[in-house]
């Protein structure tokens, strides 16, 4: 059966166009996809993301069952922090990504993809020592607001210090006389909030944001430009660029990984020993130096040989360019080097290059 997020209604009266993701009716675009890409990237959109799953631990005990559970490390942040983070296999492959909320050591709240609320809460349940997780996902609904005049919309619309709220960081509040977690993430590359409100409160939310908007140029936007988007940022997306099969040192998110923290996590051995004998493949972002575009699935070829696939790719409606990304030998993985993408028979030059491919100021 599809499921539909609280906003459903309210995409049919702006004349989305609905598409099939993982099981839910979303928009994938209003107007335009560049129109939606750009009023990001200049302005500020509205993206209805209530689709992700929320999952909970409360209680004595909380914050350690989950700093076992996730890659990162949640015991080094303080109250009203937040850190990206994986759930990773016996292999230190991708369960998922996450986004783990520390409220306090008590009340921990993870943020999961759609497309495996379920097979996580799974997860979590048979492997959680002491305190149990809840599937929330149903009570909640969430907001992203995104692009460099977000931050003065929400401003106006709630009477905590935005301010105060940095980076990966969160408060709750009200939000347009509605109660929400105001954090401050986002999937685009640009400055902003995801919201987090009840599902009863979530067309109140939507409408007033769109109306206060209106003098910033605020449009809806759908999950094409949300792709494109953190595609030009070489933000991973779950299904594509990160699996089960492929380690976190593999996708190039080293970073998320706590090899050193108290307690360790599940599939700590295996990338520690993938570590010391060397990452074989990487995630590469490419350029096409010829013209095309890139799409998943298609084959990575050196010398006529299949070497890889690319696992995302898009004309970066910012950029400009026909970008992507692909699990390369590391051989493949500097700076320059340079291999073809088979589109449709025809062997296209791609060059690796720094990422993100958008660069921001």
């Amino acid at each position: 059966m599809t499921r539909r997020t609280p906003l459903n209604e309210a995409h049919r009266k702006l004349g989305a166009r609905m598409v099939d993701f993982a099981g839910w009716d979303m928009p994938v675009q209003y107007s335009s996809l560049t129109a939606e890409h750009e009023a990001v990237r200049t302005a500020v959109g509205l993206f209805d993301v209530s689709h992700m799953g929320e999952i909970e631990f409360t209680g004595p005990g909380a914050l350690e069952t989950v700093n076992r559970l996730i890659s990162n490390d949640l015991a080094r942040c303080q109250d009203g922090q937040a850190v990206y983070a994986g759930l990773l296999n016996d292999q230190g492959g991708f369960v998922d990504d996450v986004v783990a909320y520390r409220f306090s050591p008590e009340r921990i709240l993870i943020c999961v993809n759609s497309s495996n609320r379920e097979k996580d809460f799974a997860w979590m349940s048979a492997r959680a020592e002491g305190v149990k997780p809840v599937d929330k996902s149903d009570d909640y609904a969430q907001i992203a607001i995104q692009g460099p005049k977000a931050v003065g919309l929400v401003q106006r619309l709630t009477k905590s210090d935005l301010s105060q709220v940095g980076t990966y960081r969160f408060t709750e509040g009200e939000v347009a006389g509605v109660k929400a977690i105001i954090s401050r993430t986002g999937y685009t590359g640009e400055d902003g909030f995801e919201l987090y409100c009840a599902a009863g409160d979530a067309v109140k939310l939507w409408d007033a944001l769109l109306e206060a908007g209106q003098p910033d140029g605020v449009k809806p936007c759908g999950l094409g430009s949300r792709d494109s988007l953190r595609t030009e940022m070489k933000y991973a997306l779950y299904g594509n660029d990160i699996d089960d099969a492929h380690t976190a040192l593999e996708a190039g998110l080293g970073w998320i990984v706590k090899l050193d923290k108290a307690g360790g996590f599940i599939g700590k051995d295996a990338l520690a020993a993938q570590k010391a004998a060397g990452v074989p493949r990487k995630l590469v972002g490419f350029e096409l130096t010829d013209k095309g575009i890139p799409r998943h699935g298609y084959p990575v070829l050196k010398n006529g040989e299949r070497v890889g696939e690319v696992t995302s790719g898009t004309m970066g409606p910012t950029v400009k360019k026909s970008i992507g990304m692909a699990y390369v030998p590391a051989n493949l993985a500097a700076e320059g080097s340079t291999f073809d993408v088979d589109i449709r028979g025809r062997a296209v030059p791609a060059v690796v290059v720094k990422t993100p491919f958008l660069k921001k100021s």
